[in-house]
C-alpha cells in the first residue's frame, strides 16, 4: 500500500514537472478597449476575456486614451480578466475631428509597427487586426514583413476609404482614393483570414482585392437577456405614451443615417395607435428635430439613455428602428439589428434592399424594410401589428429566437476560437 501510495506520489511530480505547452497567443490591434464604453471596445474586449477563458494568452494593444473623452491617460500596462492589456502612448489628438482622427491614425499604426519589430515572439501568434483607427488595416504589412509566421486576421467593422467617401470627405475616383485603395489591398492580401459584418461588405471588399475571400462574423448584443423582457411602464408611457405600438430609434444618428422615411412612415401612422421615439445623439439630430411638423403628435424625442438605464430604454419599444443611406451600404453594416433581436424586438429598416440587415429580415422575417416605395405597405402591416397582440407577441418571440440561434455571443466566440485554432494548426487546439 506505501509502495503504490509512493508510485503515485511520483508520477504525479513528474507530471507537474513536466514543462507545459505555451498557450497559443492572440494579439488585439484595436484603438480602444476596456475600460472604455463605445460599443466597438466592449465587444473587442468581450473578446478578448472570452479567449482567454478558452486557453488562450491574450494581449490587447489599445491606446492609453479613451474614446470620447480628452484628458484621461489610462495605464499604460494592465491585468483585466486574464488579458495581458499594453498600451500604446498617444498625445490626445481629438478623435471627432477628421484631424485628430487621421494623427491618431499614424501614431497607432507607428506603435504596433513598433511592437510587430521588438514584442516577444511567441512560437504560435495570431494577431486580430479591427477597423479602428481608420486604415487600422495596414498595420497587416509590418506585422507580416517582421514576424512571418503570426498569422493576421482583419475584422472589418467600417470599411475606408469607401466610408469616406460615402461620408463626402473623399471624391470618388480621386487619386487619393486611388492610393488609399492600393495600400488596403495590399494590407488584405497579407491577411491569412478577413471577416466582415455581412454579406454587402464581403463584396465591397472584394472589389478592393480581389483575392480576398472574407467570411462573416457578426457582432454580438452586449445584453442577451434569457425571455423577451417586458416593457417596464413607467419608461414605457414616459417614450409613447399609451400607443399600442411603440417604434424607438436610440444612439447614434449621423452623417450615415437618414431620418426621412421614418418621418414618412410616422405621418402615413397619423391618428393611429403608433408613436415613435427618437432618442439619439449626433450631428444629425437637430436636422431631425427640424423637420418635425406640428401635426406629427405621434413623433417624440428624448434625451440619451445613461448605461444604467441603458436595459429599460431598449425594451420599452415593440419595434426598434434602424437606418443606413443607400451609399454606406456595406461600407458600415449597423449593430443595432443584433441588440433589437437579442431583446426579442423586430426592425424597421430604412436603407438599402440589397444590404445584409434588409436580407437577414427577409430571411428571417424579423422586421420590414422601409423605401421610399414600401412606406404604404409598410403602414398597413404596423396598423395590423399594432391591433393585433398576440401577433406582436410572436413576433417577438421569433426575433428572440433568431438571435440566439444565429447570432449570439456564444456563437461568435466559438467561430472566433474555431478560426484562431485552424489557423494555427493542431498545436493550438491542443496547447489550451
Amino acid at each position: 500500500m506505501n509502495k503504490s501510495s509512493s508510485g503515485e506520489r511520483t508520477t504525479d511530480h513528474a507530471l507537474a514537472s513536466r514543462p507545459q505547452a505555451p498557450r497559443p497567443r492572440v494579439t488585439l490591434l484595436y484603438h480602444f478597449f476596456h475600460p472604455d464604453d463605445v460599443v466597438s471596445a466592449r465587444l473587442y474586449s468581450e473578446l478578448a476575456a472570452e479567449l482567454a477563458g478558452r486557453g488562450w494568452d491574450v494581449v490587447a494593444r489599445p491606446a492609453n486614451r479613451v474614446c470620447h473623452e480628452q484628458g484621461p491617460r489610462l495605464p499604460t500596462s494592465e491585468q483585466w480578466q486574464g488579458v495581458d492589456i499594453r498600451r500604446v502612448r498617444r498625445p490626445d489628438f481629438r478623435q471627432a475631428s477628421n484631424r485628430g482622427r487621421l494623427l491618431n491614425t499614424a501614431w497607432m499604426l507607428a506603435g504596433w509597427s513598433w511592437a510587430a519589430l521588438f514584442a516577444r515572439r511567441p512560437p504560435q501568434e495570431a494577431v486580430l487586426i479591427g477597423t479602428d483607427p481608420i486604415l487600422g488595416v495596414l498595420a497587416a504589412m509590418p506585422w507580416t514583413l517582421f514576424r512571418r509566421r503570426t498569422k493576421v486576421i482583419h475584422w472589418c467593422f467600417d470599411l475606408y476609404p469607401d466610408a469616406a467617401v460615402a461620408d463626402g470627405l473623399l471624391e470618388p475616383g480621386s487619386r487619393l482614393v486611388r492610393l488609399l485603395r492600393r495600400l488596403t489591398a495590399a494590407a488584405l492580401r497579407r491577411c491569412d483570414f478577413v471577416a466582415d459584418l455581412g454579406a454587402c461588405m464581403g463584396r465591397r471588399l472584394t472589389v478592393i482585392e480581389p483575392g480576398c475571400r472574407p467570411e462573416t462574423i457578426t457582432p454580438w448584443s452586449l445584453v442577451e437577456p434569457p425571455a423577451p423582457p417586458a416593457p417596464d411602464p413607467q419608461v414605457r408611457c414616459e417614450l409613447f405614451g399609451a400607443a399600442a405600438l411603440g417604434l424607438l430609434y436610440s444612439g447614434s444618428f449621423g452623417r450615415a443615417h437618414s431620418g426621412d422615411e421614418f418621418l414618412a412612415l410616422a405621418r402615413a401612422l397619423r391618428g393611429g395607435d403608433a408613436a415613435f421615439c427618437f432618442a439619439g445623439r449626433g450631428n444629425r439630430v437637430d436636422e431631425l428635430r427640424r423637420a418635425v411638423e406640428a401635426d406629427d403628435g405621434n413623433i417624440r424625442f428624448a434625451g440619451f439613455a445613461p448605461e444604467e438605464q441603458l436595459e429599460k430604454r431598449l425594451t420599452a419599444c415593440d419595434l426598434h428602428l434602424v437606418s443606413l443611406r443607400p451609399e454606406w451600404t456595406g461600407a458600415v453594416v449597423p449593430s443595432k439589428l443584433f441588440g433589437a433581436l437579442a431583446a426579442g424586438r423586430g426592425v424597421v429598416f430604412a436603407g438599402s434592399p440589397d444590404s445584409a440587415i434588409a436580407g437577414w429580415i427577409r430571411e428571417h422575417q424579423v422586421g420590414w424594410v422601409l423605401t421610399r416605395a414600401t412606406i404604404d405597405e409598410v403602414a398597413a402591416h404596423l396598423r395590423q401589428l399594432a391591433a393585433d397582440p398576440a401577433r406582436l407577441a410572436e413576433l417577438k418571440q421569433r426575433c428572440h429566437a433568431v438571435y440566439h440561434a444565429h447570432f449570439s455571443k456564444r456563437m461568435m466566440i466559438e467561430r472566433w476560437d474555431a478560426q484562431l485554432r485552424r489557423l494555427l494548426g493542431e498545436g493550438a487546439a491542443t496547447a489550451s
